[in-house]
């Protein structure tokens, strides 16, 4: 249930805004291996006076294409989020984004920050125990479609 923002500078296209999502999309269900539908994203073009994204001192050059990806989710291994920096720019290198112009930050919550709908925590459908998002015994309103497709999406593991 990873929620996304994604800041940009203003001037991609509609066509070119989905292949960024949906590039994003893909390197989130290979890297956490959520199910297809939980998707969850924003997308915010800023002008340059409103954007400003440097290099912290790294070295970083950055150009007009820099992405900020901001991601809100359970908590993930380190290995999950090494293999989805990973997967971003495998991902982002087709939409024209090159590794020094993704800037990625994760905030790490729990089941019980999130609600859905129906004024009920995400943690009161389900048990939080368990690791495997598409398990349908632990979480039983996952649509079989999503459940074999995480199951089966190339990279996933399992």
């Amino acid at each position: 249930m990873p929620f996304l923002r994604v800041d940009a500078y203003e001037g991609r296209s509609k066509e070119q805004v989905k292949e960024l999502l949906d590039g994003i999309h893909r390197a989130i269900l290979s890297a956490f291996g959520v199910p297809l539908r939980d998707r969850y994203q924003v997308y915010q073009e800023h002008s340059e006076s409103n954007f400003i994204v440097q290099d912290t001192g790294l070295g970083i050059d950055r150009t007009k294409n820099v992405v900020f990806i901001g991601i809100a989710s359970r908590q993930r291994t380190e290995q999950q989020k090494t293999t989805l920096y990973t997967k971003l720019v495998e991902e982002l290198k087709a939409c024209g984004i090159e590794q020094n112009d993704i800037v990625v930050s994760i905030v790490e919550n729990s089941d019980a920050d999130w609600s859905f709908g129906n004024g009920r925590a995400s943690s009161s459908r389900a048990n939080s125990s368990c690791v495997l998002l598409s398990c349908r015994s632990c979480r039983p309103n996952v649509s079989k479609e999503d459940q074999d497709h995480a199951v089966t999406m190339p990279g996933l593991g399992r």
